[in-house]
């Protein structure tokens, strides 16, 4: 097979793209990772720059993996902060190192991207190991393939890299036909609090709505991206996206984006920005212009559960921390990134450390199990 670098997203033919299995995953598609290149992401400040990964055989791509060389770790969620300094320690350089993820998005999903129809036990491999030959041939630090899901894993570990544990809080549809069926499994005292919060945002007089990408015009997404904005600029930190991201992803991606909206008389005061596939709904950003008591974790967390519900969907993932899911029905589980180290002392360095962390993780997996609301019936996924 032929290996091919691509500098953008969408300088990949959209057929070849559209040929690949990504199981829906929204952010596994060339609309999101192509308007994220073009509006948000490359560029020296933001250092995404795309080595898109290509494998051809016969003249057709039969497999690609995402990938970006970078200058810094703002936005990819491979929780490296003390590792640059280790590196400069042992005289070593940290950047620029390799990372197949997705843009400011630390949602688990497919990496090794196969053509459908062919063979993935023998395409996936070999992304794995041009991925290593290129990481090698360009002297970087090390390749962070970074939140793949369970069939990426399996096949990442065989190659021989350092598999590293997150924790996320999910929750699952267990086949509810309303939220208050989903709420009859908590204990009394956790429900109670629940709907007192619920009702709180019901008698506050806001008027809540769930429209799709493709009916959210432009004068809208200005002030979802204003109230997204302002809300990172109140707790100090850079709004990824600027406003030309959202209406431009949500044009292609239509019915893919889904926000949960807030509005006092015809004005809209805050906003939740979620993306969705067949069967899951992801959670990405929150904004508001205004102080309303429980109304986060109204349009946050209560709306995407009664959104699942409607529409039969088994699974939604609202987002990386946050222990306060847990008493929202959220359940803890685990997360996974993969790590090829370089130099062999600093593999053996990380491996060591991953070793330690990975105990302390199935510790805090197990303790955060322990606190969930559901009645001694109920339990985890």
């Amino acid at each position: 097979m032929e290996m091919v670098l691509h500098p953008s997203a969408d300088a990949i033919p959209a057929t070849d793209w559209a040929a690949l299995d990504t199981a829906g995953d929204p952010f596994a598609s060339q609309a999101f990772l192509g308007t994220a290149e073009r509006v948000g992401a490359s560029g020296t400040a933001m250092a995404w720059q795309p080595r898109h990964l290509a494998l051809h055989a016969d003249g057709v791509m039969v497999g690609l993996l995402p990938l970006y060389s970078r200058g810094h770790s703002f936005g990819d969620f491979s929780r490296d902060w003390n590792w640059p300094a280790a590196w400069q320690r042992a005289g070593l350089a940290y950047y620029p190192k390799l990372v197949s993820g997705i843009p400011y998005t630390p949602s688990p999903g497919p990496r090794l991207l196969v053509r459908k129809g062919s063979e993935r036990q023998t395409v996936a491999p070999a992304l794995i190991e041009a991925a290593l030959e290129l990481g090698r041939r360009e002297n970087v630090s090390s390749w962070q393939c970074l939140f793949v899901d369970n069939d990426d894993r399996t096949l990442l570990a065989e190659a021989g890299m350092l598999m590293r544990r997150g924790v996320q809080f999910h929750w699952f549809n267990r086949d509810y036909c309303d939220f208050d069926e989903f709420l009859a499994g908590f204990t009394s005292d956790k429900r109670k609090k629940l709907k007192r919060e619920r009702r709180t945002v019901a008698e506050s007089g806001l008027r809540l709505e769930a429209r799709h990408g493709d009916d959210i015009d432009a004068g809208l997404w200005q002030a979802i991206h204003r109230q997204y904005r302002d809300t990172f600029f109140r707790y100090g930190n850079h709004p990824a996206f600027p406003a030309e991201f959202f209406p431009e992803v949500a044009r292609r991606l239509g019915r893919q984006v889904v926000v949960f909206l807030a509005f006092r008389d015809e004005i809209p005061v805050a906003s939740a920005i979620c993306y969705r596939d067949a069967e899951t709904l992801y959670g990405r950003h929150w904004g508001t212009q205004i102080e309303a008591p429980g109304l986060h974790f109204e349009l946050c967390y209560y709306q995407g559960i009664d959104y699942c519900i409607r529409h039969g969907m088994r699974r939604f993932e609202p987002g990386a921390q946050g222990e306060h899911k847990l008493a929202r029905g959220f359940e803890p589980v685990p997360t996974w990134s993969a790590f090829w180290i370089a130099d062999p002392g600093m593999r053996r360095a990380v491996a060591d450390f991953i070793d330690r962390e990975d105990a302390a993780m199935q510790d805090y997996e197990a303790e955060t199990s322990a606190r969930l609301p559901f009645r001694q019936e109920g339990g985890a996924a």
